[in-house]
């Protein structure tokens, strides 16, 4: 979890955070986040250190300034290496009965939504005879909540381990009632989405993140490679 949503939560990022910079804090600094990931989506957090940061990073926020690259995996083998979703969205419970509230879909009375997808390696896993994924880039070209994930089940292609998009919502449901069963891992094979924020550029800047261990162990071994090297050189994403 990025930041507190409610009180009596986990210990978040933020929180690591402001352990980490205590002596910033306690010198007039400031931790500002410049973007968020969705719960259990991992990868890039940009974080700003003091007001000038904030104020400048923010502004190229809002104005699309930044590029952005996913990595995702998926269930089936898309047709084509390259493909593009446009698809207005909106909350589903503007237009159809819900039971999760944030819960997006693809509509015409939406707002614009677009994302390119590249497919970076098709495989299967002996676990799971008889089941193709892919690992996907993901190239979010508008900023709406859920996007890449709406966008990749309106393509025939839900993420692995997502609870809301994925097979069924009511994995998510269930989730919030009970936990992680056996049930869900046999559903889901993940106990999160594969969803992973492996690239943030700016102007001249570019910050990597590779693939997480649980990630590239679903791949196989050799997914972090088969994905290009995502390490760069300033990682830390901290202004």
């Amino acid at each position: 979890m990025v930041h507190p949503s409610v009180p009596g939560n986990p210990p978040t990022l933020l929180d690591g955070l402001e352990a980490l910079c205590a002596f910033e804090l306690a010198c007039g600094g400031q931790l500002s986040l410049v973007n968020r990931l969705d719960r259990e989506t991992s990868g890039i957090v940009l974080v700003a250190k003091h007001k000038a940061a904030a104020r400048t990073l923010g502004k190229a926020m809002e104005r699309r300034e930044f590029r952005k690259s996913y990595l995702a995996i998926v269930w089936n083998w898309p047709d084509k290496d390259e493909f593009l979703v446009d698809g207005p969205l909106l909350r589903k419970g503007e237009v159809a009965d819900s039971p999760v509230w944030v819960k997006q879909i693809v509509h015409q009375d939406g707002k614009e939504s677009r994302t390119r997808f590249e497919v970076l390696r098709r495989f299967e896993r002996a676990e799971n005879p008889g089941v193709r994924f892919a690992l996907l880039r993901c190239h979010p070209l508008t900023g709406r909540m859920h996007q890449i994930r709406v966008h990749s089940e309106h393509a025939g292609h839900p993420i692995v381990g997502d609870k809301l998009y994925g097979p069924d919502e009511r994995c998510y449901l269930d989730f919030i009632e009970t936990g992680w069963t056996p049930d869900l891992s046999a559903r889901l094979l993940l106990d999160r989405q594969a969803l992973h924020a492996a690239m943030l550029g700016w102007e001249d800047r570019e910050w990597h993140c590779p693939l997480p261990p649980d990630l590239a162990a679903f791949c196989g071994e050799n997914a972090a490679t088969k994905a290009g090297n995502l390490s760069g050189a300033n990682s830390r994403g901290v202004f």
